[in-house]
């Protein structure tokens, strides 16, 4: 199938999914959400393809999370049951999905990268859950995932700030698995696919099955759950409009703590 927003490409047993409006720095909206839940959906029943790469189109962005610009516009923040990217909630997947983090990765673009099984970033990537700087929080996975990645410390720091982490610090703190120069990542990416496409599928698949049972025995399910019951609430707060204002209108927000 053809997707308006989203580019796919099948190498071997290999497909690699782009986030295609490099206009908006990939920002996702509806439309997009729901053109990735289908293929993801379609990635999954598809007994030829073992491994995917997710990566954005151009050198500046992987993606910059929601587009709030069109959720002020009256458009929306509709998300398929299986979550951002129709991968934050997603717990029945059994193949592995990388991500080629090849520009910044901000707040959902982010958490969409944390739902990936494994993080290839190039040295031109920064990653950040900014959403506390506009009013919100990082619901669709961020406090969960970056808490279990890299620790709670080390996470509560990022959360509570939104500040920026280069590439380098991001390898440090263990939020990636490596870091390659930008006009290597999809070649390494794919060598990484490659790699896990050479051992036996099944295993692979049983394994991702462990992994997706151990998140359940966890009750990530119901964190993401409550964490979209807590955004219900702070969006009813003054803080909250005020700060998708002053995104939209490009300004410094004037908090009221309401």
């Amino acid at each position: 199938m053809t997707y308006e927003f989203v580019k796919t490409e099948r190498r071997g047993n290999v497909l690699v999914v782009t986030m295609n409006r490099p206009e908006v720095y990939n920002a996702v909206h509806p439309p997009m959400q729901h053109e990735m839940a289908a293929i993801w959906d379609a990635f999954s029943s598809d007994p030829d393809m073992w491994v995917a790469i997710l990566t954005g189109a151009g050198t500046k962005a992987f993606s910059a999370g929601n587009d709030l610009k069109y959720a002020a516009k009256g458009g929306g923040v509709t998300l398929p049951p299986t979550g951002f990217g129709g991968l934050s909630k997603r717990f029945d997947l059994e193949k592995p999905i990388i991500a080629a983090v090849n520009g910044f990765a901000m707040g959902g673009g982010f958490e969409t990268a944390l739902a990936c099984d494994i993080i290839i970033a190039a040295e031109t990537a920064t990653f950040a859950l900014p959403e506390v700087k506009v009013g919100f929080l990082a619901a669709t996975g961020g406090v969960q995932r970056l808490s279990r990645y890299i620790g709670r410390l080390a996470a509560q720091e990022l959360l509570y700030t939104g500040r920026h982490v280069g590439a380098e610090e991001a390898l440090k703190l263990g939020l990636v698995n490596a870091v390659v120069p930008q006009a290597d990542l999809i070649a390494a990416a794919m060598a990484k696919a490659e790699e896990i496409a050479s051992v036996s599928p099944s295993a692979v698949k049983a394994t991702k099955r462990v992994m997706n049972a151990m998140a359940r025995d966890e009750h990530l399910p119901e964190s993401l759950d409550y964490s979209l019951e807590v955004v219900a609430d702070l969006a009813k707060t003054e803080d909250f409009r005020e700060g998708v204002n002053a995104f939209v209108e490009k300004r410094k927000p004037i908090w009221v703590n309401r």
